[in-house]
């Protein structure tokens, strides 16, 4: 069978599931489409000419290659196609969007035959996915004379390729569709369980939201065909928790525009809005697809007389509506004015919708056109020896003279790009900044591999100091999905450069680490900053910030990241930590005592520097993982020079096992960041470069002082799905102490694992087991106990100290990688569990609870349908609390008492902390 009637079966089959035939990516699936357009009488050739111009995915493809030489050969009149003329296949090279494309366009007007020249000089003057490669090219043929090459490069340096573009309209009718009550996570418009889909964007597509939803969507657009659909988040905030580009492209696909009229369904320029604004990971997002996001603030608290909050039973404020946002409300978005308006009533402002930058990501069709639209006016400028007059909003500056340096403030100032020469930043400032190290996970990265082909580009940059592909979201089943997308990501990956958890070769032992462990110890600078594929991309060394799979590919093609220097929130701690506490527990109470302290979530949008400096690197990693949920855009932990020494001689330990495995590349990647690691260490030692602190007149937004003296009782993050405010449901903000739950709330399903433990986890797990059977003998599971190790390291770990094999006493069941589970699970009996290390039920794509049931887990999600899923009768819930708790809810099969508690964990050397200011407990304990 050849490979066009293997497509023609596929699709039948997807026409059955009511979908459109897939994009081709497959070079050699075109080959044959182009052999019978060019057969007249061939039965296949109408609509083989439909798949060529209508259907081939751009960029870097192979499919991309072979259209664009065919185009060329049509041009050249190597090869006459009727329907395909030579202006038209111009047209067509336009929308390829670089690589091969601008590869035949630079043939084409660099060769002999001038009036072709100048047509493909037209068409260049409006690209920008420009590569070294291609600018090497220019820049050679401007030297030796050619005068195509120097218009070209005119047109560059006066970035015509953006000014010639349309302006962002004047008014723009929106009708309003309430996405849901309250926050609304990106699980909604992309949900994990359909993660394997994400790379088929019309399949995935599907996926958002509801069908119900879907049709009132399209009802909308019939009723209101000169408006787009604001998709609104009310009484919330929108795309809060993980950072997909996929629910974005979902959003967009259903009230989008088309981005070209030859590449199916790729929207882009997508509206959204919430009562709180967008969440930032969500906002960066939106702004690739040259989207608007709005903050409505339809929503206020209302004051009494003397100006204070007026509280409800639960002590919450109580919330007034100052206009409405009902679905079906037609409204005008005015991007003159920056204001909402109802007809001729100005609603609300909407200014830091507009800033300058924003409304250039509008005009271009999102961002990435201008990241490489500035640097491409930069390269023509210099070739030609002129002034760079940028036709680019200038980067806001803000320098405040006498003013201190936060820890990032300090960190952005180091690694900017392209700012004014000596000057010193401070927050809200727009900084280029050089990224240090990227990471990309499966179940996004196999979108980042599309974005990286559409942006036309083939190799890592060589400024980035490290970058992983992790196989962590897929770990816990090897599954038909899986088999058909892990390999082949991995052998993209590989090949551009990355390390990566499975080696194509088959060489080296695949990994299924969790990625932020992995990027936690190979960022060996406390100064560096880390761009990531998921919003948990938080390490507790450096800067990191959670990212979708279009900035991870940003980031990995050019080495550097585009945003405002963020304000900062400075958490301190007092008091003593009491020893039958757990560090989980402070992390929870931070929240609380914040939302205490402040009445508002302070944390929002900002960074968390918080000053922990005895934890070492894996400890504190507890406490930036959980800022994402936070709603914080990063966290920095602010160390002791000792403690920073320790936690890099640890990550170099880990590097080493990597280089040891295998897993290093030609580059030597490994073997330099071990290298950097020892240049930092010696810095410190040395006194000529400590840990990194802010200024003592640093300013910050807020400051949060954590009272550990408060803290008596392990504390649990509750869905509260009960809640009568369908808004306060599914929040992270609602924490209780164990107590509230007086001993008695059904526990269904225990789990320990994903990002938020370490190895100390591991081994309170055994600890306890031995406890509790020496002191009641045989131990009983009334509830079963998911145990998934963040790392294969730990493991090993575990099995040379002993604790592994109690683990294995305990369990029903025991992973094992020669034969992994090819099914997931759905039932779970009262046993524990050993699973593969990853992220296991944390992820809820692949194994997921039983519908209806009560979860108790280490976990950070908590978001509706995650890790469990509703029925009828009973809303699933995703309770989250310390590894004590989980293991001693599941041995009973309900909440403890605080005295069951206290004589479980007696003895237990729980994780440790002390402020920095006093003198340090033990911060080594169970976990080195």
């Amino acid at each position: 069978m050849s490979l066009y009637t293997d497509y023609l079966n596929e699709i039948e089959t997807r026409k059955g599931e009511g979908l459109n035939p897939k994009p081709i990516e497959d070079g050699a699936l075109v080959g044959e489409i182009i052999a019978q357009i060019k057969d007249l009488k061939n039965e296949h050739r109408a609509e083989s000419l439909k798949f060529f111009i209508y259907n081939t995915l751009p960029g870097t493809t192979s499919a991309a290659g072979v259209k664009a030489a065919f185009l060329k050969e049509i041009i050249l009149g190597g090869s006459v196609v009727e329907e395909i003329t030579p202006a038209f296949a111009f047209e067509l090279l336009s929308h390829m969007k670089g690589g091969p494309s601008v590869e035949v366009l630079l043939d084409l007007a660099l060769g002999d035959d001038a009036a072709i020249a100048a047509q493909a000089a037209d068409v260049l003057k409006t690209q920008v996915f420009l590569y070294d490669a291609d600018t090497d090219r220019l820049a050679a043929a401007f030297k030796a004379g050619n005068a195509v090459a120097k218009d070209i490069l005119e047109s560059y340096a006066k970035a015509e390729f953006f000014t010639k573009l349309p302006e962002v309209e004047e008014e723009i009718k929106v009708v309003t569709f309430i996405a849901g009550e309250g926050d609304i996570s990106t699980d909604l418009l992309s949900p994990g369980n359909q993660a394997h889909s994400r790379s088929d964007r019309e399949l995935h597509g599907k996926c958002m939201i509801t069908p119900e939803a879907q049709a009132e969507i399209q009802e909308l657009q019939k009723a209101n065909p000169d408006a787009r659909v604001m998709l609104i988040a009310e009484k919330g905030t929108m795309g809060v928790g993980s950072s997909r580009m996929s629910g974005v492209n979902n959003v967009a696909l259903w009230a989008g525009k088309q981005a070209s009229p030859y590449v199916p369904f790729v929207n882009i320029a997508p509206v959204v809005a919430g009562t709180n604004g967008i969440s930032p990971i969500f906002l960066t997002t939106v702004g690739v697809t040259g989207g608007i996001g709005l903050d409505l603030k339809n929503w206020v608290k209302k004051l009494d007389a003397d100006g204070n909050a007026v509280l409800d039973a639960n002590g919450d404020p109580v919330l007034e509506q100052t206009y409405s946002v009902e679905t079906g409300k037609v409204l005008t978005i005015n991007s003159k004015t920056k204001k909402l308006y109802d007809g001729d009533k100005e609603l609300v402002d909407i200014s830091s919708a507009f800033t300058p930058q924003k409304v250039e990501f509008m005009k271009a069709g999102g961002s990435y056109a201008v990241v490489f639209g500035k640097k491409l006016q930069t390269f023509a400028s210099e070739t030609l020896g002129i002034e760079l007059k940028s036709a680019f909003a200038p980067s806001k500056e803000i320098s405040v003279e006498g003013q201190g340096l936060t820890a990032v403030e300090k960190i952005f100032n180091r690694n900017a790009v392209g700012t004014t020469p000596g000057a010193t930043l401070h927050a809200g400032s727009d900084v280029r900044v050089k990224v240090n190290i990227v990471g990309s996970q499966d179940t996004t990265g196999l979108m980042t591999s599309q974005e990286l082909e559409s942006m036309a580009a083939t190799v890592i940059s060589p400024t980035v100091d490290g970058a992983y592909q992790s196989g962590c979201h897929t770990a816990s089943v090897w599954d038909l999905k899986a088999q058909a997308n892990i390999p082949k990501l991995m052998k993209f990956m590989n090949k551009f450069g990355l390390i990566t958890a499975r080696d194509p070769k088959g060489v080296y032992h695949s990994m299924t680490d969790v990625i932020h462990k992995v990027l936690n110890d190979i960022t060996v600078d406390d100064w560096d900053i880390i761009i990531g594929g998921d919003s948990h991309t938080r390490m507790s060394k450096g800067v990191a910030f959670g990212a979708d799979s279009g900035t991870v590919a940003l980031a990995l093609a050019t080495g550097e990241a585009t945003m405002p220097i963020p304000e900062s929130v400075k958490v301190t701690f007092k008091g003593t930590m009491k020893d039958h506490m757990d560090f989980r527990d402070v992390v929870h109470a931070t929240q609380a005592q914040m939302l205490k302290q402040h009445g508002d979530n302070v944390f929002q949008g900002r960074i968390i520097e918080v000053h922990i400096g005895t934890l070492l690197a894996d400890q504190a990693f507890t406490f930036t993982d959980w800022t994402a949920e936070m709603k914080a855009k990063a966290s920095i932990c602010i160390s002791n020079d000792e403690t920073l020494i320790g936690s890099l001689e640890l990550a170099k330990h880990r590097i080493q096992i990597m280089i040891d495995k295998g897993m290093d590349n030609d580059a030597k990647v490994l073997a330099g960041l071990i290298a950097k690691a020892d240049k930092r260490i010696a810095e410190i030692k040395s006194g000529e470069k400590s840990a990194l602190t802010p200024d003592d007149n640093a300013k910050y937004f807020a400051e949060v002082v954590v009272d550990l003296d408060q803290i008596d009782e392990p504390m649990i993050a509750d869905p509260d799905v009960n809640n009568d405010d369908v808004s306060k449901r599914y929040t992270h903000d609602t924490i209780r102490p164990v107590s509230y739950y007086g001993g008695d709330k059904k526990v269904d399903l225990g789990f320990v694992g994903s990002c938020m433990v370490h190895k100390g986890d591991m081994k309170i797990v055994a600890q306890m087991l031995k406890n509790l059977e020496k002191s009641g003998g045989k131990v009983e599971f009334k509830a079963p106990l998911v145990v998934a190790a963040p790392t294969y390291n730990i493991i090993d770990e575990l099995k040379e100290e002993g604790d592994w094999e109690i683990l294995q006493k305990y369990s029903g069941f025991e992973f094992d990688d020669l034969m992994p589970k090819a099914k997931a699970r759905t039932e779970y009996e009262n046993i524990m569990y050993l699973e593969r290390p990853g992220c296991n039920l944390c992820m809820g794509n692949q194994e997921k609870a039983a519908k209806g049931d009560t979860v108790l887990a280490t976990s950070t999600r908590l978001f509706q349908g995650r890790v469990v899923e509703d029925t009828a009768e009973k809303k699933g819930e995703s309770l989250l609390a310390s590894t004590p708790v989980v293991v001693l809810s599941a041995i009973l099969g309900r909440t403890p008492s605080m005295d069951e508690y206290k004589a479980a964990v007696e003895g237990i050397n729980l994780t440790k902390f002390a402020p920095p200011l006093q003198k340090p407990l033990d911060s080594k304990s169970v976990h080195f």
